[in-house]
């Protein structure tokens, strides 16, 4: 009897050890796919990080602090420096060429500057939503402000733009990209109105949980079975030779 219970004994552990070698594999073949969430983020000069050193524009600095806080995600630098509502719309399908989870949107700063009609920044920044959403990929939209300089009706229909378009998609929004740094002239530049490093220190710390809530959706929708690329937060990397503009 003893001698029987041993052989079946015998049995068990080796099933309960094929099981434990199948199961590791599984687990070890996911954590090969996993791969870092990648966001892009599209706008101008602000994005882009105009006349600071490698390594400190807004995107360097944003994944920098993610990767600090745990986040495995990878940030493309999308910005260029003059760009327009309509320059971002333009180019939207190009950037979006590789696969990304979720888009930060920084874009109409230089339509205010120029004075260019609110509608047809309202009319662009609406199809590059649309577009977004089209793509099913998640969305942090960026407000900005117009120029008080401008005049009131002016700075009052340019500064609705961005909540209307953000209630009426759905996204994630940012009321101000700049907000704690513009007219601030130490964390400006000499211009007055691109971010020095302590500027873009601020932008990010200000923007920091609305990106972690990005993230959170990222994951909410590829649990969800929507989107393949898995996000696990972990380690960083930073890519953004595709956008450098000379």
């Amino acid at each position: 009897m003893t001698t029987r219970y041993g052989r079946g004994g015998g049995l068990v552990n080796a099933i309960w050890l094929i099981l434990s070698i199948f199961l590791a594999g599984i687990n070890g073949i996911a954590a090969a796919d996993a791969k870092p969430a990648r966001i892009l983020a599209i706008g101008t000069s602000l994005t882009q990080g105009y006349n600071l050193p490698p390594g400190r524009d807004f995107t360097a600095v944003l994944q920098a602090q993610l990767k600090a806080k745990g986040h495995d995600v990878t940030v493309v630098n999308a910005g260029v420096s003059g760009d327009t509502s309509a320059g971002g719309l333009a180019r939207l399908d190009w950037a979006l060429g590789e696969d990304f989870d979720g888009v930060i949107v920084e874009l109409g700063s230089n339509d205010a500057l120029r004075g260019l009609g609110v509608e047809q920044t309202r009319t662009n920044l609406d199809q590059v939503l649309t577009k977004l959403k089209t793509r099913k990929v998640a969305v942090l939209f960026t407000g900005m402000k117009s120029p008080r300089n401008l005049g009131p009706e002016y700075v009052a229909a340019f500064d609705a733009v961005y909540p209307e378009l953000a209630k009426k998609h759905g996204v994630l929004f940012y009321p101000f990209f700049l907000e704690g740094v513009a007219a601030n002239l130490k964390l400006n530049q000499a211009d007055g109105i691109h971010p020095n490093e302590e500027g873009t220190k601020v932008i990010v710390r200000g923007m920091l949980p609305y990106v972690e809530k990005l993230l959170a959706k990222i994951d909410a929708v590829a649990e969800a079975g929507s989107i393949v690329s898995p996000s696990k937060h972990g380690a960083a990397s930073h890519d953004h030779s595709r956008f450098c503009q000379p």
